[in-house]
């Protein structure tokens, strides 16, 4: 296959809609479009306004006429290597925040940054009983899971692969990946799917995320063994694959699947814009087999901006 036919990329288009395939073997159908939010990397903390401005946000999607929110994991900043008051402090701000100005139907999506404990610099035991993972479950549900909307099969993974050396990188456990295959051979056949993960399956972020980003212990930056779960999702209609934590607004159709990475709510972490993506989330809508999807600002400005270019 040649290489021009594997990849098209839009990057850094913010509030422009974005078309998307509609296979030939299908008409869209205009009965069952509807359309929902996806909101990644939120990042709460008392700092910076950022309450005050994920209820910004959040009050905004609650007057828009989507269906529902996918909140696409790192919902606190931070659980990775804070003490367990302060991460405590921070989920409570943000489920305070999320019941009081978010008002539509939520899904749930874990993060990196959601997992307890995890740095050794953060003082917790891995013997505790809400270590890593477990402190995302009991507050906000579970790691991994599926749920149907309007004829639209979605998959939530969890992309979160904790290390033996108490780090994390991109990638989906082998009981996960066994459930997936369960799962998606359940659906009856022409069932539209949508996956949801947090680290990116498929992302360009590595031809011009920065170069601090590089010195990492592990790929922080896209699931590892991503050709293991492509393959087990190439044998469904998959639509599109909706991902976060880059903070980054783009999309990549490859093989007749998008792979839209919407932008953060914290933009570059409570400071402005990230590479060219301000503060905002991103609309979807299904139509048939059709996919759009659109990033929206909120209007939040930092006190204290500093944009990071590419």
């Amino acid at each position: 296959m040649e290489r021009r036919n594997l990849l098209k990329l839009a990057l850094g288009a913010p509030l422009v809609p974005l078309g998307a395939r509609a296979a030939a073997t299908e008409p869209v159908r205009g009965g069952d479009s509807f359309s929902f939010a996806f909101v990644g990397d939120c990042h709460i903390r008392p700092e910076l306004g950022a309450d005050r401005a994920c209820a910004q946000c959040f009050e905004q999607i609650s007057a828009s006429p989507v269906d529902f929110v996918i909140l696409g994991g790192d919902h606190v900043e931070d659980a990775l290597e804070t003490g367990r008051e302060r991460a405590t402090l921070l989920m409570d701000l943000y489920q305070r925040t999320e019941r009081a100005h978010l008002r539509k139907p939520i899904h749930h999506v874990i993060g990196n940054h959601d997992c307890l404990g995890v740095f050794p610099k953060s003082g917790i035991d891995p013997s505790a009983p809400d270590y890593g993972k477990q402190f995302y479950i009991d507050r906000l549900g579970p790691r991994y899971y599926a749920f149907d909307h309007k004829g639209v099969h979605f998959v939530v993974l969890d992309s979160i692969g904790l290390t033996a050396d108490r780090n994390y990188e991109g990638r989906v456990d082998a009981v996960q990946r066994a459930w997936l295959r369960a799962d998606l051979a359940a659906q009856p056949k022409g069932t539209r799917i949508v996956v949801v993960t947090h680290i990116p399956l498929v992302t360009a972020m590595q031809c011009y995320e920065p170069e601090s980003w590089l010195d990492t212990p592990h790929n922080w930056t896209f699931v590892v063994n991503g050709r293991e779960v492509l393959r087990i999702l190439r044998d469904y209609d998959v639509l599109a694959v909706l991902q976060a934590h880059s903070h980054v607004y783009e999309r990549i159709e490859l093989n007749g699947i998008s792979f839209i990475t919407t932008g953060a709510v914290a933009g570059a972490d409570w400071r402005g814009s990230f590479l060219g993506t301000p503060e905002g989330y991103t609309d979807i809508t299904i139509s048939g087999r059709k996919v759009e999807s659109r990033y929206r600002t909120y209007g939040f400005t930092s006190v204290d901006r500093q944009d990071v270019p590419i």
